[in-house]
């Protein structure tokens, strides 16, 4: 059974599951899932009810067209199909697998050189044993051959010459192929912590920063501020203009974020229409003036749908900050900063909260 190529679409596809998946249908689409499994005989192992997860999330995408063929075929869904399945179109389950192809790719170079070497190990150790026959003939009480010595000393230096140019040429191409797929281990790896849609980090690329600058500040006492930022009325504005044309507000909103997170700073989509910034020895009072700028660089702006020019109006976003207190995990900091997001929200939008404050006013 051949599975039919999907394209990649799949990082679109994945985006758009987790999107719904953060929002109030998550529980009714989990139903639906494990329905649909059931009503197929499909066991609910975590890899089917991703892969029918997204069937259900997406019922005109390519995992959909694809499973709903297989159906019809009358093709049963077993530990195998369902591994084929993942591999061509679940993003997560392709990266491993390249990651694992590479690996195969680098054991063998790294074995084929190693092979090599040990040829060349044993050609020169006969080399050496021929220099020391002749050695000894030389020494010998009879009158050696000197032609027979010449003869026998051309053929094992053309012979290790030509052992060693073989190895020289197949180091040389084994170093092209160990960059080649270093390089391709590395681009991986940006896909595996890069948002398709916006280039900004995501949300595993976040969460492991965050952890990373929160270890640092308790290590060296440095101050570590995070903020977090939602677009405002975006379920709105999707619904009135299309996903697509959604597409383009969180590319032009991330594009704007992004020039603020560079490092050591990160910036990244953490789910949806909601982003995170880390500022790693920065404090929460001199992190607002460089948000309250982004924020008022995003609303001052018309823009228009790419297709027909038409104006869409103007988007905004609300700010949620906390700074790190001693003692205190990632996660509440984390909380504390989604607390005073919700307070901008409340408080009308298109705002700055900083968490410090909250808690002054209190």
């Amino acid at each position: 059974m051949a599975l039919r190529a999907s394209g990649w679409g799949n990082a679109r596809m994945a985006k758009d599951v987790d999107t719904k998946l953060r929002g109030p249908q998550a529980y009714e689409l989990t139903r639906r899932t494990v329905d649909a499994m059931e009503r197929h005989g499909v066991w609910p192992t975590p890899l089917n009810f991703e892969l029918w997860l997204h069937y259900v999330c997406e019922p005109e995408g390519p995992l959909a067209r694809e499973i709903d063929r297989l159906l019809k075929a009358g093709e049963p869904f077993t530990e195998t199909l369902t591994d084929e399945l993942a591999a061509q179109y679940l993003p997560k389950a392709k990266l491993n697998e390249e990651i694992r192809d590479a690996g195969d790719l680098l054991s063998r170079e790294l074995a084929s050189v190693a092979k090599a070497m040990k040829t060349a190990q044993a050609s020169s150790a006969a080399y050496g044993e021929t220099l020391a026959d002749v050695t000894k003939e030389l020494d010998g009480g009879e009158p050696p051959s000197i032609g027979r010595i010449v003869d026998t000393l051309t053929t094992a230096t053309r012979k290790v010459q030509a052992e060693n140019e073989t190895l020289e040429q197949q180091l040389k191409e084994s170093t092209a192929e160990v960059a080649r797929l270093r390089t391709h281990l590395e681009q991986v790896r940006r896909d595996a912590t890069t948002d398709a849609l916006t280039n900004l980090a995501n949300r595993k690329a976040f969460d492991e920063e965050l952890e990373r600058a929160h270890e640092d500040t308790a290590k060296t006492g440095r101050p570590l501020t995070l903020a977090v930022i939602d677009i405002d009325h975006f379920k709105s504005f999707n619904d009135t203009w299309g996903h697509q044309t959604g597409d383009q507000v969180l590319r032009y909103v991330a594009s704007v974020i992004g020039r603020i997170g560079a490092p050591p700073r990160c910036a990244a989509r953490y789910g949806g229409e909601e982003f995170g910034v880390i500022f790693p020895g920065e404090s929460a009072g001199q992190v607002r003036a460089a948000l309250e700028e982004i924020r008022k660089e995003i609303c001052s702006r018309t823009l228009k749908r790419r297709s027909t020019e038409e104006d869409l109006g103007t988007v905004s976003v609300s700010v949620g900050l906390a700074e790190a207190r001693p003692g205190e995990s990632a996660h509440a900091l984390m909380e504390r900063a989604d607390s005073a997001l919700y307070v901008s929200k409340r408080s009308g939008r298109n705002r700055v909260t900083v968490s410090e404050d909250i808690a002054d006013a209190a």
